[in-house]
């Protein structure tokens, strides 16, 4: 049985999510400017240099002075996965604490969110022998061939899972030929309960039909800013395809372009699809959270509503504010103690 060591703080963390084109970043910038703390980012592209429009890194004019971190890790053709997220993400986490500043974590990214803020599951670490002996399966017998075997060792964890998500489905076929039990029992049995510092989790969501809109503004825009020179140069760099980096969005959309596969066009349609069907599965993935408030995003003054509850938050924590001028509003709004 694998243990692990639970640490606990009273330093607490901020974690603003929600799905992709909603506006995490503007709004997360806003009340970091609030709040005069950093952002730190938790989005699984975003981490990989060189890959900036597909991801929508945002710019250093984007950032508004707001330093961001988490940003630019690896190299595309480099392995990241939560638990190297995790560890420099709490390396940040600390930092900021010992500076006497509130860490604001700001993305989309669910599992990253999860791991940070409530611990890992205890699986054992990445098999690569058994990795390849798998994937080598999937070359031989088809994509669909792995997702089968998962099935019918660890079927609740195959039913969550698409069976084009390979590294997951990888994953789970690994865990369960090392421990001998499905994955999603160990993940059952841990729950993701080793909370090591209080949080406030805030969800953004909008009205379904709007967020489509937006996603489909957002994909025009990357194409616009140079997303498929972006993809053709990673290309020409030797950033093959297969590589996790490159099925991100966009990217994939446009590797199948210019290998031939498909239209111009037909990679644009493709990406936007794709990318609301993205969103509806962050949803779904937040949704499942416990203890996450909500904000809708119409609200022209989300970031003050935003950070009033963190205000409100952090003075439940600390017994004082963050924002002095906005405390006794928060206190008003949300019903938080004065005491």
């Amino acid at each position: 049985m694998i243990h692990t060591e639970r640490i606990q703080t009273h330093q607490p963390i901020v974690a603003i999510v929600g799905p992709t084109a909603i506006g995490k970043s503007r709004i997360g910038i806003e009340v970091a400017k609030a709040l005069h703390t950093e952002i730190l980012t938790a989005d699984s592209c975003q981490v990989y240099r060189g890959m900036d429009i597909g991801t929508d890194k945002p710019t250093l004019q984007d950032r508004q002075g707001v330093p961001h971190r988490l940003l630019d890790l690896v190299l595309p053709d480099q392995s990241f996965n939560v638990g190297d997220y995790r560890r420099h993400a709490l390396q940040e986490v600390s930092r900021l604490h010992s500076q006497g500043l509130l860490p604001l974590v700001v993305g989309g990214t669910g599992l990253y969110i999860r791991g940070l803020l409530r611990g890992l599951c205890p699986a054992p670490p990445a098999n690569w022998p058994m990795r390849e002996a798998f994937a080598q399966e999937a070359r031989e017998q088809g994509q669909s061939f792995l997702h089968e075997k998962l099935h019918q060792v660890d079927p609740d964890l195959a039913k969550r899972l698409h069976p084009n998500d390979h590294p997951k489905v990888l994953r789970g076929l690994e865990v369960y030929h090392t421990l001998g039990i499905p994955l999603s029992q160990v993940q059952r049995e841990h729950q993701f309960q080793e909370s090591q510092y209080p949080f406030l989790l805030i969800g953004l969501t909008m009205e379904r039909e709007t967020l489509y809109h937006r996603i489909d503004t957002r994909v025009e825009w990357e194409i616009e800013k140079g997303l498929v020179q972006e993809t053709q140069g990673l290309l020409q760099q030797g950033y093959v395809r297969h590589l996790g980096s490159m099925k991100g969005l966009g990217y994939r959309q446009f590797s199948g372009y210019f290998a031939g596969e498909y239209s111009y066009d037909e990679a644009v349609r493709l990406l936007k699809r794709d990318t609301r069907h993205f969103a509806k599965r962050q949803l779904s993935w937040f949704r499942k959270e416990p203890d996450i408030q909500w904000i809708t995003v119409e609200e022209s003054d989300i970031p003050v509503k935003a950070a009033q509850r963190i205000s409100c938050f952090y003075s439940r924590q600390h017994g004082r504010v963050l924002l002095q001028r906005h405390s006794a509003e928060a206190a008003d709004q949300v019903g938080c103690s004065r005491s």
